[in-house]
């Protein structure tokens, strides 16, 4: 448990390795909170294209990873009052989400925002760093796997 004493669960792995869906459906069966963490460092990119923002100059997208208020409701992300779930899963913010995670200072400032969301009744996160990183406590950390094969299979 954290410095709050919410459960935490993490589910981390390589892309596409299921651990998104996985930790959806465990965080729906527990009744706890679900915190996609992929999504937020899309959220940055999207919000840094909007803006404009130089993505040379890493002090301009720390500031809007700052500025970021993401809501998680209905299956979905929303910034600023609008639905952008299915924008945040494009190419082009996904490759720019490659490119603010490279940043520290958005990485900073995105921790914060995934440590805040460990609320009651409890949180499954899933992410790269989240049982090493972002939740080092966390009494249930899960490493997921997937080969080629097994993706094929489930088509």
């Amino acid at each position: 448990m954290n410095e709050v004493n919410v459960p935490v669960i993490t589910i981390d792995g390589p892309a596409a390795s299921g651990k998104g869906t996985i930790a959806e459906r465990v965080a729906a069966a527990l009744g706890f909170h679900y915190l996609d963490s992929g999504s937020l460092y899309r959220l940055a990119a999207l919000a840094a294209l909007e803006a404009k923002a130089d993505f040379a100059d890493p002090a301009a997208l720390e500031a809007v990873a700052r500025s970021l208020r993401p809501v998680f409701r209905e299956g979905s992300v929303w910034l600023e009052g609008r639905d952008v779930g299915r924008v945040i899963r494009t190419e082009e913010v996904g490759v720019a989400a490659s490119k603010v995670a490279a940043v520290p200072g958005v990485r900073a400032a995105l921790f914060d925002l995934q440590r805040n969301a460990a609320v009651a009744p409890g949180l499954v996160a899933d992410g790269r760093d989240m049982g090493t990183v972002v939740f080092p406590e966390a009494p249930l950390k899960v490493f997921m796997t997937a080969s080629a094969a097994v993706r094929a299979e489930r088509r």
